[in-house]
This record gives structure tokens, C-alpha cells and sequence, in this order.
């Protein structure tokens, strides 16, 4: 990757990915969705903060529930529950309304509802059941699920069209299938080192039963759409992660 006269493009790239998916300081202009390979590598540093502050906990003698809990919070903090309310969104709006205009309606409301508080509360809780087995063992593949997580929101941005007119998902950009699959590539690396070959079988299922949802009761994929996609592939990482021994 080149220059193009404010820096190299990888790292504008990378800014972009924080900018967009994190609150970090450390955002800035990208290209979009055609950087997203840099998707992952904003995921594995927010995983890192995660891992890092359970640990902490734990070196402090806290039970494994509260380092959970804090790992799952300083994850929040850092992406401001960017990918929470999607699947709090997701769930209301998929689980809602008679047709897909008022779908997307109930998805874009600010408003939680009975759908998306049950997913967030249930999912929560998946991910910190996880946690708290993984954390006392081997708190750093926690980058391993977050990285992951944030490459199948590519996958589903350039296979699915965007089932709005305007959004945050349109607005970005579609990824081509080349440029998604290099985030794939990256998210694997982590993966590789630190997850279980099982989540390799299970993230597609996922994705193509969520992905195969949104397309019927909606046309296509949202930002919402992408935010439930990386929250229910974390958790079933996480999962998988704390069935290996």
C-alpha cells in the first residue's frame, strides 16, 4: 500500500477502523468499507483491553464472575456499546412489525423493546458464562474472538445488499468479496493461534442463518444487522473457546 499524500494508506486504513468502530483516540478518515481488513486489528486491540482488564481483576483477587464482567464492560466503554445496541436493534426490529418498511422502522427507533433486551440479556450473559472459564486459564484469547468477530461484519456487507436507501452500512460502502476476505485472513491469524478449529465449522452457519433472517424480513443487511452479527459470533467464539481444554 502507497502513499496517497497523508500518509500511508494501511494506516489510514487503520484509523478508519477505529474511528469507526471503537472510541479510542486513535480514529481518524478511512476508506471505508474497503478498508475493511483493518476491521479485525480494531477488534483484536479492543479484545486486548478486555483480556488485559480480567486479568487485572483476577491478579487482584477478585472472583472469575467480576473479571468477567469487567472485561465485558472495558469492551463496551471502548466501543461505546456500538455493536450491543445493534443486536438490541437487530432482535426488535426482525422479531417486529408486519412488514419490511416497519421493520426497519422499529430497527432505526432509539427505543429498546422486549426482543432486544431478551437477545442483549441472553447473549451478555453467553459471553460472560464463557469468560468466566476462559479468563483464569488464558485470558488472551479473548483477541482471538474479538478479532473474529469484527471480519464476519465484511462478509455479510459483500455478500447481502444494503436493505436501506441511507444508513451507516450504505454510507460505508460495500466491501468487494476480495477485500472481505483479506479481513477473514487477518481475523485468522488470532484465530490460528489462539481459537478452536470448531468456530471455523460454526461462524458460516451462523452467518448464513443470520444473514438468510435479515434477507427475508428486511431485503438485505444493516448496520444494525452487523453490529448482531459480531455479537452473536463473539459469543459462539467465546463458546467454543471455553469448551477446549
Amino acid at each position: 500500500m502507497q502513499d496517497n499524500g497523508a500518509g500511508p494508506l494501511w494506516l489510514g486504513d487503520l484509523r478508519g477502523a477505529f474511528g469507526l468502530l471503537t472510541r479510542l483516540p486513535l480514529g481518524g478518515p478511512g476508506r471505508g468499507a474497503a478498508g475493511c481488513w483493518a476491521w479485525p486489528v480494531a477488534g483484536a486491540v479492543v479484545g486486548a483491553l478486555g483480556a488485559v482488564a480480567g486479568w487485572g481483576a483476577l491478579a487482584l483477587g477478585l472472583p472469575a464472575g467480576w473479571a468477567a464482567a469487567l472485561a465485558l464492560a472495558v469492551q463496551a466503554m471502548a466501543t461505546g456499546g456500538l455493536h450491543e445496541d445493534g443486536l438490541a436493534d437487530t432482535f426488535d426490529g426482525l422479531m417486529g412489525g408486519r412488514d419490511p418498511a416497519r421493520r426497519l422502522e422499529i430497527m432505526r427507533d432509539s427505543r429498546i423493546g422486549s426482543f432486544g433486551a431478551l437477545a442483549l440479556m441472553l447473549v451478555l450473559l453467553a459471553r460472560w458464562s464463557a469468560l468466566v472459564v476462559i479468563l483464569p486459564i488464558a485470558p488472551w484469547v479473548l483477541i482471538a474472538a474479538a478479532a473474529a468477530s469484527r471480519a464476519v461484519m465484511p462478509v455479510l456487507m459483500a455478500a447481502m445488499p444494503p436493505a436501506r436507501p441511507d444508513g451507516l452500512s450504505r454510507l460505508m460502502g460495500r466491501p468487494t468479496a476480495l477485500q472481505a476476505g483479506l479481513a477473514v485472513m487477518v481475523a485468522l491469524v488470532p484465530l490460528a493461534i489462539f481459537g478452536p478449529l470448531a468456530a471455523l465449522i460454526a461462524v458460516p452457519l451462523l452467518l448464513l442463518a443470520l444473514g438468510q433472517w435479515a434477507r427475508a424480513r428486511i431485503g438485505g443487511q444493516t448496520g444494525d444487522i452487523l453490529g448482531a452479527a459480531q455479537q452473536l459470533t463473539e459469543a459462539l467464539t467465546l463458546g467454543f473457546l471455553a469448551a477446549t481444554p
